[in-house]
């Protein structure tokens, strides 16, 4: 037994030399690795730049579109000759290019408001992820608690464990001086089993909460993770001084799930204005330049005059009378020759007056009425879910304050008691099961006691950060 004892204690020994000589991780930074690396966050991001991307998109509505323009042709059968504007049966290979471009002069205010209303979603997205490492936030910071819990509650046991082996040795001595019983020998050592046992509990507990916070960092199982065991003292903080009023407002100004419900209202407002545009005319100008070619593009060249003697009569006279006429060659008019010559430009403006368009804009205007009604009841839910919540915090720390006063008066009185059954077990008075009742009395007591403080502590830092304050152990 006192070797098993022995290497339990090397073991811990070995256990805080590894720790001492690893990086600790503090709150805070458990806090900011999470948020940089969630998965959930990081996905949460992904929309953030979404939201940006449809803000550009919507800028740049402002700007004109320009587009190039190359066809290709083979007619055959009765068609219109490009070149000669006449019909003609004959096979022919053609094709066109240009550059258009297009801008919108006015439509409603359509793209100034729909900027607008793309600048408030990109807002509420953001909103969004911070509430989301809020959230993570708050996640982290119970787990790392958890882990400062488990850290005590082993060392309680640890304490109980050796507080054990103490009793065991002075039971040893009554035992020989004649005034126990040697089978009280055995209810000791069946203390010592429970205790190690408990210390084995403990350290599974402590490896289970550390894998909660590890899969909240997105580190893997066996990656190096050790806590800072900072100091905790008692919140000093009067629960009973909280006022919800003023925490709610505090709250409200720096919760982002509130600010992503304004600009949602925001957005869903001038989705008004946007779907009246529907109404309005719209103006656009246009440009173009272009030209062509064809396989059947001829130029006329090596020009020359012949003359063409004829016959006519003249007074009666068979005479000779000569006419000149031009003639020269014909060749195909090459590729570049045809484009430059058959380049063409215009220019043009674009009115647009909606008259009917099945009712699509009476049905926008009612939908984005709805949309309207929608958020607010939406924005109004999370008001109250949000002073709900901060109620119910306020409630949690005044009960846990109670709940560790209650919990160290009784380890104070259990303590008493336990130093005088202590004295009286070693004078003989009472017999080992009276002295083990006690203080494994005093032992549950002490782990309750620990179990409200943190509760209390936990509770308290909820409210705090309500409040606006950074989550922070120090």
């Amino acid at each position: 037994m006192i070797q098993r004892i022995t290497n339990i204690a090397l073991s811990l020994l070995f256990v805080v030399g590894s720790v001492s000589a690893q990086e600790t991780w503090s709150l805070e930074k458990c806090v900011q690795y999470a948020q940089e690396n969630n998965l959930s966050i990081q996905q949460a991001g992904f929309g953030v730049k979404q939201a940006e991307l449809a803000e550009r998109e919507s800028k740049n509505a402002r700007l004109p579109n320009v587009n190039g323009i190359l066809n290709g042709d083979l007619d055959f059968g009765r068609t219109i000759n490009p070149v000669t504007n006449t019909f003609s049966n004959e096979t022919r290979a053609s094709n066109s290019l240009g550059i258009s471009a297009g801008v919108t002069l006015y439509n409603g205010n359509r793209i100034k408001n729909t900027i607008r209303q793309s600048q408030f979603d990109a807002a509420a997205t953001r909103a969004d992820q911070k509430q989301m490492q809020t959230n993570i936030a708050l996640q982290v910071a119970a787990s790392y608690l958890q882990i400062l819990f488990s850290y005590e509650q082993l060392a309680n046991a640890q304490k109980r464990l050796e507080q054990t082996q103490a009793q065991l040795e002075q039971t040893d001595k009554l035992i020989q001086a004649g005034t126990l019983p040697r089978a009280d020998r055995l209810e000791i050592l069946a203390n010592i089993a429970r205790d190690e046992q408990a210390i084995v509990t403990q350290e599974n507990g402590l490896e289970l909460n550390y894998l909660t916070l590890k899969q909240l960092l997105q580190l893997e199982p066996d990656a190096e993770l050790v806590v800072e065991q900072p100091t905790i003292t008692t919140p000093r903080t009067e629960p009973e001084a909280f006022v919800l009023k003023d925490i709610y407002n505090k709250a409200y100004n720096n919760q982002p799930m509130i600010r992503a419900g304004e600009m949602r209202l925001k957005s869903s407002e001038i989705g008004i204005d946007i779907a009246k545009s529907l109404r309005l005319p719209s103006l656009s100008a246009n440009a173009n330049i272009n030209s062509f070619w064809s396989d059947k593009a001829q130029t006329f060249t090596n020009p020359r005059d012949i003359f063409i003697p004829n016959s006519v009569i003249i007074d009666g006279v068979p005479s000779i009378l000569e006419t000149s006429q031009t003639v020269g060659d014909f060749e195909k008019t090459k590729y570049f020759k045809q484009i430059s010559n058959n380049f063409g430009q215009g220019i043009g403006l674009t009115l647009q007056v909606p008259i009917y368009n099945a009712d699509r804009t009476n049905i926008a205007i009612e939908r984005a009425q709805l949309g309207i009604l929608n958020q607010k009841v939406t924005n109004a839910q999370n008001e109250q879910q949000l002073k709900a919540d901060i109620q119910q915090a306020i409630a949690n720390a005044k009960a846990a304050k109670k709940q560790f006063e209650a919990a160290d008066k009784t380890v104070n009185a259990l303590q008493e008691a336990y130093k005088n059954t202590e004295k009286r077990y070693q004078l003989g008075a009472i017999n080992t099961f009276e002295y083990t009742t006690a203080k494994n009395t005093l032992d549950q007591a002490q782990v309750e006691l620990i179990i409200a403080k943190y509760n209390f502590l936990y509770t308290v830092k909820v409210v705090d950060f309500y409040e606006g304050e950074k989550l922070s152990l120090k």
